[in-house]
This record gives structure tokens, C-alpha cells and sequence, in this order.
């Protein structure tokens, strides 16, 4: 995805494992950097270990808000089952944004989402938990994408080394 900068912002996440599926999610869909408030995570994150190693080419910031320093050009959308916000599937993406995702146990601060250019939200029956929400969200934004790279080349870079599956094509199959 050429010309574009993808920021996660996570306010008060509590869990140390929501946050480092997020920081998975932020590596496979090539988003640039994660910023958090609050202080549940790094109180959380002391007993957890297996996060510690996530954060290896993208970086994790804590913040007073996921706004603050943010260039004029990237455009807030805020992903909250809200009334009145867009339905992800008919929202076009903006180059460079900051994706914000309220707590596991709450949501989107109203000053913050005052600010947003865009509110998003995932038509599911009930609520994703938030790591899939941002699952969810960076696919759409890659699926929307012009730039998607594509290929046996990227399969191959991508999966797990014990997965050597070849698909055969049809004329193979007799």
C-alpha cells in the first residue's frame, strides 16, 4: 500500500494478550505503528511474557491520547458500535489514518470520538472482542486496497515453515 501510513490507537486496553494479537494483526497487515492509553496494559504486561516479544519492527506507544502528535493529513476514524456510525463494508478507507478502538470493557471516549473524521463499525450480532475487531478492520482496509500484493510469492513468505501445501490445478486433477 504505497503513500499510505496505518496507526492503531487502543484507549485503556486491559489485556496483555488482546494487545499483542493487535500487534500481530498490525505486522501481517503492514500497519506502521500502535499507540495506547491508560494504565491497565502496563500493569498487565508485567505478568505476561509472550507479548514482550511482538513488538519487534512496529512500535508500541503508550500516550495521554492516541491524537496527540498526529500529522494533519491522517484522518481519525473511530471503530465503536455507535449509533449513526458507517457500516464497514461501504466505507472507503483513507490513505493515512489512525484507526481507534475503545476498551474491551467500554468504549470510545465522547471527546475522541467528537474529533473523528469517520466512525466505523463491523455489522457482527453482538460485539467482537478487540483483537478481532482489528483483525477485522485491517482486512477490509487491505481487501479495499489497489496496492494488495498477491501471489505464490507472498504465500510462500508468509506461512508457517511446516506448511508446504500446493494447490493442484485443474487440469492435474483427471
Amino acid at each position: 500500500m504505497n503513500n499510505t501510513h496505518t496507526i492503531i490507537g487502543l484507549i485503556n486496553p486491559k489485556s496483555p494478550e488482546n494487545v499483542g494479537a493487535v500487534m500481530r494483526a498490525a505486522g501481517c497487515y503492514q500497519a506502521n505503528a500502535v499507540t495506547y492509553t491508560g494504565e491497565r496494559y502496563d500493569r498487565a504486561v508485567k505478568f505476561a511474557t509472550d507479548t514482550k516479544s511482538m513488538i519487534q519492527s512496529i512500535p508500541l506507544t503508550g500516550a495521554d491520547c492516541v491524537l496527540d502528535g498526529l500529522a494533519e493529513d491522517v484522518k481519525i476514524v473511530c471503530v465503536e458500535l455507535a449509533e449513526g456510525a458507517t457500516p464497514l463494508p461501504y466505507f472507503q478507507h483513507p490513505d493515512k489514518a489512525i484507526y481507534v478502538f475503545g476498551p474491551e470493557d467500554g468504549s470510545i471516549p465522547q471527546q475522541v470520538a467528537d474529533r473523528a473524521d469517520h466512525v466505523v463499525y463491523v455489522p457482527t450480532i453482538g460485539c467482537m472482542n478487540l483483537a478481532a475487531s482489528v483483525n477485522v478492520l485491517l482486512y477490509d482496509r487491505l481487501a479495499k486496497s489497489e496496492n494488495m500484493i498477491q501471489g505464490d510469492e507472498l504465500i510462500r513468505s508468509s506461512r508457517d515453515n511446516k506448511n508446504k501445501l500446493v494447490i493442484k490445478s485443474t487440469s492435474d486433477v483427471a
